[in-house]
């Protein structure tokens, strides 16, 4: 059985998914991929049902009913492979904002030791790519923000393109994780870094999206800056075994 699988969360991503599966599988590793489609009401989990037939011992999916939140479709992912014994667990994008050949990277960073590995935009400068000014800024210093409250030392601590060795996610108290929107890969690389874990960045040119629709909002950023101090907070009442 192969030790990685991909994890990727879509709402209406009909443009992008069949490419990005048929990548992912192109790639000069063996890795598994699950879908975890929120009631995409464009026929998204048709195609990848449908690719279901081209890939069938790769490719998998989990359909839910309605938007449930970022936070919730990578946790039900996670759980979903820890119970199946993957090593590696990655978190990604289906709109090739992340690209697929940076996969290998992440995996050989945490093959080099890095319990988990960050797809970073922000630890050699600023690579990002076709984003208007105003959201380059506003990302860069939510994680200026993030590393002045929190005292870790992430450059990219909203990145969601993510490997983690299964050891960390079984660790972390996946329930406790409170956060659904953009605030939760936030809360996931805090947690990690409280348990003890070594995390790497690993530079990556960042592409906005060419095709679909962003999910970004004001309003997900709110979360990020007032949830980042409460996150602080409780933290200073809560034990965090060593990994």
């Amino acid at each position: 059985m192969p030790d990685s699988i991909i994890i990727i969360p879509t709402y209406n991503e009909k443009e992008n998914i069949e490419r990005m599966i048929r990548k992912i599988f192109y790639l000069p590793h063996d890795f598994h991929l699950l879908i975890i489609d929120d009631g995409s009401p464009d026929g998204t989990n048709v195609i990848v049902k449908n690719l279901m037939n081209v890939y069938p011992e790769q490719l998998f999916i989990v359909e839910r009913a309605g938007k449930q939140g970022l936070g919730t479709a990578y946790i039900h992912g996670f759980k979903w492979a820890i119970a199946r014994h993957y090593d590696y667990i990655f978190e990604m994008d289906a709109d090739f904002s992340h690209n697929p050949d940076d996969l290998l990277k992440l995996r050989q960073a945490c093959i080099d030791g890095a319990d988990a590995a960050i797809g970073s935009r922000y630890s050699t400068g600023v690579n990002v790519v076709n984003w208007p000014m105003s959201r380059v800024l506003m990302s860069y210093f939510a994680s200026v923000y993030v590393r002045f409250i929190t005292g870790i030392d992430v450059a990219d601590s909203t990145a969601g393109f993510m490997c983690y060795k299964r050891k960390v996610l079984e660790t972390i108290e996946l329930d406790k994780i409170k956060f659904v929107g953009y605030a939760f890969q936030i809360e996931m690389k805090y947690t990690t870094v409280k348990h003890g874990f070594k995390l790497v960045e690993v530079p990556i040119i960042f592409i906005n999206r060419t095709l679909g629709t962003s999910k970004m909002s004001s309003g997900i950023f709110g979360e990020a800056i007032f949830g980042v101090i409460k996150m602080k907070l409780n933290s200073i009442f809560r034990k965090y075994p060593e990994g």
